[in-house]
């Protein structure tokens, strides 16, 4: 059975051992339940929030600083679920971001909250919950409203909120300046939990790990050489053939200069495999004049065996025109294709190569730019790099299955100092098509740790994202993997232990071993979980805080106006918001299948 199903049939257990429990009276008064949720109920508590209450005018220059920020961000919430319900109906597929289940925090049933975080994930969000309502009670002693009980939420055994429940007749009795102030403070302490989390993590914590030498593996593609000899994620590569790999660059150097068949790798500094390399098809451009799908095998190039992509390219540059004898996975069954090697792109509106035969929007392959052999899209960018704007040129390529030369002169590059040919729509590799002798997705490890504020080469944003607040933005992306972050294709989801291998403990902090792990874990969802609350919470629709904050300031307003009806156009105006904010949120998360049907 899947994860979901188990997970369903343990929630299902769950609901009837409490009702077998509540039926028979064996549950104590202080717990109370509501289907699969459960509430701890308990007035233990107040006596520390009298204590901590007493410098009342730090604490209300606190939540008045927090009403501002959460003012700010029910703008930005509004605007933000308008315009992404707007965009959700524009597409023709649902992405992961739009699955039902991907709103539930729920670890293995959330896509980009994987079961092997959830103990730092759960601790993330139980901290998230305690200083959120924590803070509503302690504004509620701090304006003198009395507190009838506190305690915690659960969802089945998962922490899914805390609360604070506030008199009545007390809270009806405090001024509006007082409640709004109360609101405010939960979004505002998890905003400071975040600040504090990340501020830990991108400091000392960061600071004591490193990227472990080798080539980190992400992935082995399925039918891949390296997935025959079972290399896999969470491996490191640290030698081919006695020579070292110190990182994912340096893999592709040592694969390219050994041209044997059969490699010797080396697994962790430890243990030794045999690869025994072919072409495997990796990609190749949808409608493209390539006739190859991925997951096969290219055997040959004009009759010739080819086994290595240096080979591979050396036998495609040979000809414009080549054969290719491949293979499907798992069949032992050969066939040949025909089909010009170049680099394939679009001809773009406006451009030089316009003013020729070639139409705007038509598909060619380039072969040759004046005397030069092209036989991929790397080999024209190389060719470009040489090139200035007035350049003459004579270019020979094959459209609809046709060889023609098209004689025109280079333009100006509207972003680089070189020549502009006019194309659109490049296709990476040989005619759209990419093969890997090898087969094997790295992993961005040192790219990921940079981006964190550590040690290595990450990718250089610039501005405001290196900033302190920057890297707390694009880490809230960094679960999302590819979907939010193309040039990283994997989720980053914590140091959980299927990539802990790439990275080594040191500094003064090595002393925790494989503490410090756990520590940046916990600290890295607690930062990401409390943000995600205080946004959340900031939505202006009942019974959210920002909704609360919505009545309370409508009510300020409208109290100005001269009108009688003040309490209709307050609930007017916060049923019209609330009722917007909901509809949004459901487009938000269904409208692609609306749409697709």
């Amino acid at each position: 059975m899947s994860t979901l199903t188990w997970v369903l049939a343990g929630i299902i257990a769950y609901w009837f051992a409490v009702l077998l429990l509540r039926r028979q009276g064996w549950l104590p008064e202080y717990v109370g339940t509501q289907g699969p949720i459960m509430t701890l109920h308990t007035k233990r508590g107040r006596a520390f929030l009298d204590r901590l209450s007493a410098p009342k005018r730090f604490w209300r220059a606190w939540a008045n600083f927090g009403i501002g920020t959460a003012v700010v961000l029910m703008v930005g919430s509004f605007l933000f679920l308008l315009f992404g319900a707007f965009a959700a109906l524009q597409q023709t597929e649902a992405t992961a971001v739009n699955q039902p289940r991907n709103v539930l925090v729920i670890p293995g049933v959330n896509d980009f909250l994987p079961l092997s975080a959830a103990p730092e994930i759960v601790a993330g969000l139980l901290v998230g919950l305690v200083v959120h309502e924590g803070g509503h009670g302690l504004l509620c002693r701090v304006e003198d409203i009395d507190i009838d009980s506190m305690g915690l939420a659960f969802f089945t055994i998962i922490p899914v909120g805390a609360f604070v429940e506030p008199d009545e007749e007390s809270q009806r009795e405090a001024d509006r300046g007082a409640r709004t102030r109360m609101f405010a403070a939960g979004v505002t302490n998890n905003f400071a939990v975040t600040i504090l989390a990340f501020a830990l993590l991108f400091g000392p914590v960061i600071g004591s790990i490193g990227v472990a030498s080798g080539a980190a593996v992400g992935a082995s593609l399925p039918g891949s050489p390296a997935d025959a000899a079972e290399i896999d994620n969470g491996d490191r590569i640290t030698a081919v053939d006695g020579q070292p790999v110190e990182s994912n660059g340096d893999l592709d150097a040592v694969l390219e200069n050994a041209s044997d068949r059969e490699v010797s790798v080396e697994i962790n500094g430890e243990e030794t495999r045999t690869v025994e390399r072919s072409l495997l098809v990796t990609a190749v451009t949808p409608d493209g004049p390539a006739d190859l799908q991925r997951g096969e095998t290219v055997r040959a190039v004009n009759g010739t065996e080819v086994y290595t992509e240096r080979a591979f390219e050396d036998a495609v540059a040979e000809r414009e025109v080549v054969r290719l004898t491949v293979q499907a996975n798992g069949s032992d069954s050969v066939r040949e294709t025909t089909f010009p090697a170049g680099a394939y792109v679009h001809v773009a509106e406006d451009g030089p190569l316009s003013g020729t035969d070639a139409s705007a929007g038509d598909g060619v392959v380039i072969v040759r730019m004046n005397d030069q052999r092209i036989a991929s899209l790397s080999d024209l960018h190389d060719w470009a790099d040489d090139t200035s704007p007035g350049d003459e040129v004579s270019m020979v390529a094959y459209r609809n299955g046709s060889r023609e030369t098209y004689n025109f002169t280079l333009g100006e590059h509207p972003t680089e100092d070189i020549g502009f040919i006019g194309v659109t729509r490049q296709a990476q590799g040989m005619t759209g098509t990419s093969v890997s002798d090898f087969g094997i997705r790295t992993y961005p490890s040192q790219q990921y740790l940079a981006l964190l504020g550590g040690e290595g080469d990450g990718p250089n944003f610039g501005g405001p994202v290196g900033s302190f607040f920057g890297k707390i933005v694009v880490t809230l992306f960094l679960p999302l993997g590819s979907l939010a972050l193309p040039s990283f294709p994997f989720p980053f989801a914590g140091f959980t232990p299927n990539i802990t291998n790439f990275f080594v403990v040191q500094g003064p902090l090595s002393v925790l071993g494989g503490g410090v792990f756990t520590l940046a874990n916990v600290l890295f969802w607690t930062g990401w979980i409390n943000v995600q609350l205080g946004f959340f919470n900031c939505i202006p629709a009942f019974p959210l805080d920002g909704g609360r904050i919505l009545r309370t300031g409508t009510e300020a307003v409208v109290s100005r106006l001269p009108i009688s009806s003040t309490h209709e156009l307050t609930r007017t105006v916060t049923t019209t918001v609330g009722l917007t904010m909901f509809v949004a949120f459901l487009l938000l998360v269904f409208g692609p299948q609306l749409v697709s049907g």
